[in-house]
């Protein structure tokens, strides 16, 4: 299993020491959850906030973008060093043309959907983007309850995707942490966001450790 640490528990006031402090702990990517207050109803970070962390670590950012209109600020995230960019099928940007863009910058590519939202939403995409992003909480605040019921999505995911003939990788994203991560493993998640259960933890090297052992 590879593990995402949600930089939306980190402390923000510090947040360049903590993406230091993940690096060090064994992150395979950082996961930066980019909020606009309009498609959820909170506001993080843009573009200029990951711009300015990015020299810190070679660990890979992938940036997803809880946004109205992500294909506006492709580009301005591609700048600002995302190694990934995922949006929510759900957004107001047309999905073929903002996968497009994404493409066109020679960066991974990945499509989000919510709890409400069927899997079918992606299917006409998978062999256009190299990840599918399930939200296994509803968008917006970290610290929510895990949805199990969320997980067999990526077993319908994969299906559809063998039968395309392609590959995707499937990411789960709310309330994992070492109580639920066996259960993304028995639906072959590829890749967990973890917030709380990584940087609240005593010892984020050992936390790590043992959800990578999934």
């Amino acid at each position: 299993m590879k593990i995402a640490p949600s930089l939306l528990s980190c402390d923000f006031s510090k947040m360049g020491e903590e993406i230091i402090r993940m690096d060090k702990a064994g992150a395979d990517y950082m996961h930066l959850d980019v909020m606009d207050g309009a498609f959820v109803p909170n506001i993080t970070f843009g573009a200029p906030v990951i711009k300015c962390v990015r020299p810190l670590t070679k660990v890979p950012f992938d940036v997803h973008l809880m946004i109205d209109n992500p294909l506006n600020y492709i580009e301005d995230f591609v700048k600002a060093g995302a190694d990934i960019i995922t949006f929510h099928v759900e957004a107001k940007s047309d999905i073929q043309q903002t996968i497009n863009k994404i493409n066109a910058f020679h960066i991974k590519s990945g499509l989000v959907i919510k709890p409400n939202t069927p899997t079918e939403a992606v299917f006409p995409y998978l062999n256009m983007i190299d990840m599918v992003l399930i939200m296994t909480v509803e968008p917006g605040f970290g610290g929510q309850s895990f949805m199990a019921d969320m997980l067999p999505k990526a077993l319908q995911i994969k299906d559809e995707a063998i039968r395309q003939g392609t590959d995707i990788l499937i990411e789960a994203d709310g309330g994992i942490n070492e109580k639920t991560i066996s259960q993304c493993a028995e639906y072959g998640i590829d890749i967990c966001v973890s917030g709380t259960g990584v940087f609240k933890a005593e010892n984020p090297k050992q936390a790590i450790a043992y959800l990578q052992s999934f």
